[in-house]
């Protein structure tokens, strides 16, 4: 059996039916394999638009995503996807095509050492230098990739390699020398931490992504409500604890709720579970007082302790530790402390202006989470769109909020969308993005337009890279801003319609509730561009 015939064997044996990529010479006879195969092959228009939608189809699906490209500037440009997909601890296998084995370090044409590149910021990546290694190394890589906290593995195949003939035998089992994760809690660090907890008077949740890659949001709902313990969450944790949960605060951080924030300021007790504490995410919880104790759980033991010291370190899977908890716990009295969070809560429900002539983010995202569905895919770009649909769109049920939290990756959320919505054809999904984040990768229209995707592409424009203007204002004295203006911006609208989508530019409130819902109805992609004040920030 020819190598490339094999790795399509091995995908579909991990039940791969779409792949996200773009073909070169490189990856001439794996291409020619896969027109033989009946998996599904989605052509982007950029690389790094392969990996954002091999993440998005993972997130979506809560499988592992996977993305082809070939050697050279094919392979360069998916770093930006894989360092993505690193830092958010998303499961992906990425293939690459590789120059000749006999040629690799000649600087022959289009080669670049893709493994030196990604090595930072993928778990594990791969070389093949013997055709026989291939059923084994994608055996591993969908293991590791899947397994422990989850990230992306590389694997660089030669073109001379993928051309040769093997015996195909793929592996049953998985053992690699050094790769034990730990997944069951230490029975003696659980047991502290509950003799903590029934010491606390404030006690606190915090969560992050990890809950959402452990799929342990039932687990936390339950251990919330039976423990009576309140739960705030990172921009990566959106979607961890429903919004109408009882115990539901808010998010935390330097654009989170004012009354997160505070709440995490008086806490004397603050359980960490699967978020790594990072500056944006957590911001001012390196003022919190000495007399807090820090629980906190994750499962890659590197990120505990590692930005605040912590009281209890518990190392393992989420879900594991969190059933083990909830055996044991018992109601904390807590009614005062939930009593005044809700006070705090009920202070931020401020009335939301309208504006002459441009649209409120605000208005309209609160509007689109009262009339989508509760199995609605929301993918946010990065910048204030960003911020103000994690702030202003609420969810819960079977709603998913996907972005791209870590590396603060423009141009993720529409690419992020076509994945997404290819792995969950029956749900509404929407890019909400801003108008820099859609020139990024702005050929993904026509990806989206060719796969007759239902995508909604909600798009603020104020003809600003809105939030670096908000951080000059803050750092710099506002009428200081410098290269954040686009003196000249393309008509979106007819750049949407020469791709064969609905697009219409909507400057009010008034037009937007009418726009969305006629999109809503319909079963076809659109584009819908909202007019934003150029001056309105996110908080």
């Amino acid at each position: 059996m020819k190598v490339t015939d094999a790795i399509i064997k091995c995908l579909e044996k991990e039940k791969i039916d779409t792949i996200f990529g773009y073909p070169g010479g490189a990856v001439l006879p794996f291409y020619e394999s896969l027109r033989n195969s009946d998996i599904n092959h989605i052509l982007v228009r950029n690389e790094q638009s392969a990996a954002h939608s091999a993440s998005g189809y993972a997130r979506a699906s809560g499988k592992v995503g996977v993305c082809i490209a070939t050697s050279g500037p094919g392979a360069t440009n998916l770093i930006t996807g894989i360092a993505t997909a690193y830092m958010d601890s998303i499961p992906i296998v990425i293939l690459t095509g590789q120059v000749n084995s006999t040629s690799i370090g000649k600087d022959v044409f289009q080669e670049a050492d893709i493994l030196g590149a990604t090595e930072p910021f993928t778990k594990h990546n791969y070389l093949v230098k013997n055709s026989k290694d291939i059923p084994k190394i994608l055996k591993e890589a969908f293991h590791i990739a899947s397994t422990g906290r989850p990230g992306p593995v590389l694997i660089d195949i030669p073109l001379d390699i993928q051309k040769q003939d093997i015996k195909f035998k793929y592996p049953k089992d998985v053992n690699i020398i050094g790769y034990k994760p730990t997944y069951q809690g230490h029975k003696g660090q659980i047991k502290k931490a509950l003799s903590k907890l029934k010491e606390s008077k404030k006690p606190l949740i915090c969560v992050g992504g990890g809950i959402i890659c452990a799929k342990a949001s039932k687990e936390l709902q339950n251990f919330s409500q039976k423990a009576k313990i309140p739960v705030v969450h990172t921009l990566m944790g959106i979607g961890a604890l429903a919004t109408n949960s009882p115990y539901y605060v808010g998010m935390v951080g330097s654009h989170g709720h004012n009354h997160s924030n505070n709440v995490v300021m008086e806490a004397d007790l603050l359980m960490i579970i699967g978020a790594r504490v990072a500056d944006r995410a957590t911001a001012g919880f390196n003022l919190i007082e000495e007399k807090t104790a820090i629980i906190h759980i994750d499962i890659d033991p590197a990120e505990i302790g590692k930005n605040l010291s912590t009281t209890i370190p518990v190392v393992g899977d989420a879900k594991n530790i969190l059933k083990e908890l909830i055996k044991e716990i018992t109601p904390l009295d807590t009614d005062e402390w939930i009593g005044k969070i809700n006070t705090l809560k009920e202070k931020k429900n401020k009335e939301i202006s309208c504006f002459n002539n441009f649209v409120n983010p605000k208005n309209a995202l609160k509007l689109l989470s009262k009339l989508t569905s509760e199995n609605t895919i929301i993918t946010a770009d990065v910048g204030q769109n960003q911020i103000w649909a994690a702030r202003n769109f609420e969810i819960k049920e079977n709603r998913k909020y996907l972005t791209s939290g870590g590396l603060g990756t423009m141009g993720y959320s529409l690419p992020a969308a076509i994945g997404a919505k290819l792995a969950s054809p029956q749900k509404k999904v929407i890019s909400v993005i801003g108008d820099g984040g859609l020139q990024m990768l702005l050929s993904e229209l026509g990806t989206l337009s060719e796969n007759k995707l239902n995508i909604i592409i909600l798009l603020f424009n104020n003809n600003r890279l809105g939030m670096v203007k908000e951080l000059q204002d803050f750092h710099y004295g506002k009428n200081k801003n410098y290269a954040v203006k686009f003196e000249l911006n393309p008509d979106f609208v007819k750049i949407a319609e020469a791709y064969g989508l609905e697009a219409k530019k909507i400057s009010s409130d008034k037009d937007f509730e009418k726009a969305i819902k006629n999109s809503l109805k319909n079963n076809r992609g659109c584009l819908l561009e909202c007019i934003i004040e150029p001056n309105f920030n996110t908080l």
